[in-house]
């Protein structure tokens, strides 16, 4: 993936890599801890920074997009500070990322792969069809955004099978505080639809991100505590259990 990419500025550097009979070492830079931890410890992000911090997300993403180079297991742990204005994509597992060959807009895969919490409901589906790679990138970017502005999942259950019926629902809720530009740009990404999500490079066209006098909310409201379920979910990093598709 790294080769494919090259070098991008939200996207962490590669270092070194050491390869010991069965193990490989991959060395990137160090950082200040990721986005997961920096939004559990504010509870939630006003819109400014949250505006900020998620266009270098967004840019990253849509770079590798650009480049043939799927995410899957795409979430808040995967983006870290390498300082206090700047986060950063860091690709650390080696088996997440999946290179597109040949026609890079065909970017149908099978196999599923990601963090509950984050998969998007075409995942869950009856049967093994194919889905567009990309377009579940880009619902797992608006869990993350709906998380960092909110300060919870939009969709939560602590039992898989619940969770997973939710999700497939697609059907979540957003709070009255939250400017309706931003409510919009969540919808452009949490669509059941896949085909009807934007792509990457046309969220970086949205209003939110390129208009710095819409209208954006800085709420400083606090919100039911829900760590307990986002840490349950979020910390299950695991292949999406097949027996999902049967439920």
């Amino acid at each position: 993936a790294y080769d494919r990419i090259d070098q991008h500025e939200n996207i962490c550097s590669l270092q070194d890599v050491v390869v010991r009979q069965d193990n490989v070492y991959v060395f990137l830079p160090g950082h200040h801890g990721d986005m997961h931890a920096y939004v559990r410890s504010r509870k939630h992000l006003d819109e400014e920074e949250a505006g900020r911090l998620f266009a270098q997300m967004l840019g990253a993403v849509t770079h590798c997009h650009q480049h043939g180079v799927i995410l899957r297991d795409l979430k808040l742990r995967r983006f870290v500070f390498t300082d206090k204005y700047r986060t950063r994509l860091a690709l650390l597992g080696l088996n997440d990322s999946v290179l597109l060959h040949g026609n890079l807009d065909d970017d149908s895969l099978m196999d599923r792969h990601g963090c509950p919490a984050y998969v998007g409901p075409e995942l869950l589906t009856n049967g093994n069809r194919c889905y567009s790679g990309r377009a579940a990138d880009i619902w797992s970017l608006g869990v993350s955004l709906y998380t960092m502005l909110i300060g919870r999942y939009p969709f939560q259950d602590t039992q898989p099978a619940a969770l997973f019926a939710k999700i497939r629902r697609g059907v979540f809720s957003l709070p009255n505080w939250l400017s309706p530009q931003a409510k919009c740009l969540i919808g452009c990404m949490l669509r059941k639809e896949p085909a009807e999500r934007l792509k990457a490079i046309e969220l970086l066209m949205h209003p939110w991100l390129t208009n710095p006098h819409v209208q954006r909310h800085n709420s400083h409201k606090t919100h039911h505590n829900q760590n307990a379920i986002q840490n349950k979910q979020e910390d299950t990093d695991q292949v999406v259990p097949t027996w999902t598709e049967k439920h």
